[in-house]
Order: structure tokens, then C-alpha cells, then sequence
């Protein structure tokens, strides 16, 4: 039912300050504030965790694909079968084959540990992860002539490497002697370095053609995987489950919520925690409504009593209260999402003048895993808020609603 024009210029007068109501219109606005600072920071919480997990999972899965077919000891000989048989399932939009393997790298006295992947010549030129991610030298450089790779820029840093760099990768699996099995080691050249964005890749990721990495290892036409891409990630186990039982001798499939389960699952857990959390904060605000709605009923029951005998009804005066507080709610939720729209806009900026200010370093990329802040906000999760919040106000108004309406005007005027 619509608001009749008294009943919305008594809800105006009320919402407006007015002489002797400072202190009313102090609490309505720190209501307000409140649940502008709740609804911004569910916001801002919610949009920095879907980042994370977006941003987690298009590197991990880019690098890695939605599963791999990994071979028993890291070798797969027969993978030209396993990539074919893979790419002929439903569902399947590539197959194509990957070495991974950890060894040393070295270069002007210091060592480290690093993860070398062959790839294919198309994927180093083509992968969505490395194209464009190239801060010095070029991924073309890689896949021509012999002995060079592409490194991660934390690696270069720890290495003390730049392009034009000779480093040396030392494999355990050497040449055996009387004397025990001397390592191999194999000098390259740094041709590009890159930095995809976690932390853990940039410090650790050697990039080489795929021949190159079997040379290295010493595997001959054997490769150590198979990276299978699909169109669906969430079904990538259904859509690889008619292949479990071919490939049961050789290798083993693993998808890409086995490979980083533990990740995903804190993340998801702390995603539904900060909510509950953060709710409580709207939770506050509410209260805040309730009680400067309260104030106001005691303040106006001499007002309220002289419209019931001027023949305003239960009903009106309730409209009237319920709209003061749900305004407020309204008004706070509004500067809530334009607030959260500013600071994600403005999130690495304000990330970095904390820094400045406190000087500590906030967003350390080893513990963070991310280089930068990220923020992905979903509708569906920007609408649930501003549904609770706009619900929460509404309840908040219903208690001082029926107590205005509930004023008994003889009792009022009698001691007035």
C-alpha cells in the first residue's frame, strides 16, 4: 500500500533534523554510516576472495590444465596413445604432453631450486599464462636453436640472472662411474623472463622446449605427463572417467582440485567464515536503527498522540516509522556499494599507501601467493548483501512501528 502525502511529509519531517533533535539525528546518522561500512566491507571482502580463488585458478589451471595424465616414476612412454585416446572423449578440447621435474639451478656462485617444464613448441608460443607475462627477452627466442629457456622473474632476482645469462640446471640422473653417478650438469642460456603472478611459479619455473627437457633428463621420446584441457572444469573428472581404467597400468589421472585441494578448500572455508564475520557488522548497524527509532518514538509521543486525535490511524503511523527506518537503511546500503565500488577500483593504490604509512610490507607475494591485490565481484553476491541489509532495516523498524502505533492518546495528553 502506497504512503499517503501527510504520512510521507510526517516521514520527511522526521527524517530531517530538526530544533532539540541533534542527538536523534546523531544516532540516525551513524546508523546510517554503519551500515554503509557493512555493506562496503562484505563488498570489498567478498569481491578480494572470488579474486583470489579466479585469480588462483586461471595461473594454476593455465600452467597445469584442468587434469593431468601423470606416468608411473615421471615417465610416460606411450603418451602419443594417451593423448589421442584422451582427445577423442567428449569434452576434451586438448591433450598435449608436459615434463615436470625439479632440479637445481645455478648461476655466479648461487644455487636454487627450480621446477623444469618441457613444453611443445606451440604451447610456449601460445599459452594464455606466459603470453604477455614476458618482462624481458622473448618467448620466441626459446623455441629457437638450442640451450635456451625462459625463467620467472622471482628466479632471475634470486639467481642474480638476466637475459643473455648462462645458467646451469643439475640433473641427479648422471653419468655412473666407479665412483658413484656423477650429476649432469647443462649450461643454458636466458632468452625471457617472465611473471605470471603467483609467487610460487615466478621463483621457481624454467621453461624449455619440450626436446630440450628430454635431452636434459635423459627420458628419449618419454615425456612425464599428459595436460588435458576441458570445456567444463567443475565435470573434468566425469569427463575423464571412461579413461581411468585404459591408462590404469601406466600412469594415473589428476585433476586439478586433487593437485591443490588444500588451497581451494581454505579458501572456500575462509570465504563463508568472512561472511558470517562481517555480517555481524550490518547485524550492529541494525541496532543502531532500532534504537534511533526508539529515541525518536519518545521524542515525538506528544506528536504521535495529537495525530491519533486528528485521526491518523494505527496503520498510517506505522507506514510512517517503517519508512523513516528503512530510508536510513536504504541511504546507508546505497553509500555501502559506491563506497566498495571506490576502494576495489582503488584497492593496490590504498594497499600501497598503508605500506607507506605503517611501512610494512602488507602483501608479501610469498605468503600471499599473488603479486598484487586481486577483486572479482559477482552480482549474485553484491545483490544477496543488499538484500540483508535492506531485510535487516526493515525488521529493525518494526518494534518502534508498533509502539508508535500502539501510543494511547488520552493517557499522553492527560500527563502532557
Amino acid at each position: 500500500m502506497g504512503l499517503s502525502r501527510y504520512e510521507r511529509m510526517i516521514a520527511k519531517r522526521y527524517l530531517l533534523p530538526g530544533r532539540g533533535e541533534a542527538f536523534i539525528v546523531l544516532v540516525a546518522s551513524i546508523s546510517l554510516a554503519a551500515v554503509a561500512l557493512g555493506v562496503a566491507a562484505l563488498i570489498i571482502v567478498m569481491s578480494v576472495m572470488n579474486g583470489f580463488r579466479a585469480e588462483l585458478f586461471d595461473k594454476i589451471v593455465g600452467l597445469n590444465g584442468h587434469a593431468v595424465i601423470q606416468g608411473y616414476d615421471n615417465k610416460l612412454p606411450d603418451w602419443r596413445r594417451v593423448a589421442a585416446e584422451a582427445k577423442a572423449l567428449p569434452g576434451v578440447t586438448s591433450a598435449t604432453p608436459l615434463i615436470e621435474q625439479p632440479l637445481m639451478a645455478s648461476f655466479a656462485g648461487r644455487v636454487e631450486g627450480v621446477l623444469v617444464r618441457g613444453l611443445t613448441t606451440e604451447d610456449i608460443r601460445t599459452n594464455p599464462v606466459l603470453r604477455g607475462k614476458v618482462i624481458a627477452g622473448s618467448l620466441d627466442a626459446v623455441t629457437k636453436g638450442e640451450g635456451r629457456v625462459a625463467i620467472g622473474a622471482r628466479l632471475a632476482e634470486q639467481l642474480g640472472a638476466e637475459v643473455g645469462s648462462q645458467i646451469s640446471l643439475i640433473s641427479p640422473d648422471g653419468q655412473s662411474t666407479p665412483f658413484g653417478t656423477v650429476p649432469r650438469i647443462v649450461s643454458y642460456q636466458v632468452a625471457a623472463i617472465f611473471e605470471v603472478g603467483v609467487y610460487d611459479y615466478d621463483k621457481a619455473f624454467v621453461v624449455m622446449p619440450m626436446a630440450e627437457a628430454q635431452t636434459l633428463l635423459m627420458l628419449g621420446d618419454a615425456v612425464g605427463m599428459v595436460e588435458v584441457q576441458t570445456t567444463d572444469p567443475d565435470r573434468v573428472g566425469e569427463i575423464l572417467a571412461p579413461l581411468k581404467p585404459r591408462i590404469a597400468m601406466i600412469g594415473q589421472i589428476s585433476d586439478w582440485r586433487d593437485m591443490n585441494a588444500s588451497l581451494f578448500e581454505a579458501l572456500a572455508v575462509e570465504r563463508v567464515a568472512m561472511f558470517v564475520v562481517l555480517s555481524l557488522i550490518i547485524l550492529v548497524a541494525v541496532f543502531n536503527i532500532l534504537s534511533s527509532l526508539i529515541m525518536l518514538v519518545r521524542a515525538k509521543t506528544r506528536d504521535i498522540a495529537i495525530l491519533r486525535t486528528m485521526g491518523a490511524s494505527r496503520g498510517a503511523l506505522m507506514r510512517v516509522f517503517m519508512i523513516v527506518g528503512t530510508t536510513i537503511g536504504t541511504l546507508g546500503t546505497a553509500a555501502g556499494i559506491v563506497l566498495g565500488a571506490v576502494f576495489l577500483f582503488y584497492r593496490q593504490a590504498v594497499v600501497n599507501f598503508v605500506q607507506l604509512v605503517t611501512g610494512q610490507n602488507l602483501w608479501d607475494p610469498s605468503i600471499r601467493f599473488l603479486t598484487e591485490l586481486p577483486a572479482k565481484t559477482d552480482p549474485v553476491e553484491v545483490t544477496t548483501i543488499v538484500v540483508m541489509s535492506l531485510g535487516f532495516s526493515f525488521l529493525a523498524t518494526l518494534y518502534p512501528a508498533w509502539k508508535a502505533a500502539s501510543t494511547d492518546p488520552v493517557q499522553v495528553l492527560r500527563y502532557e
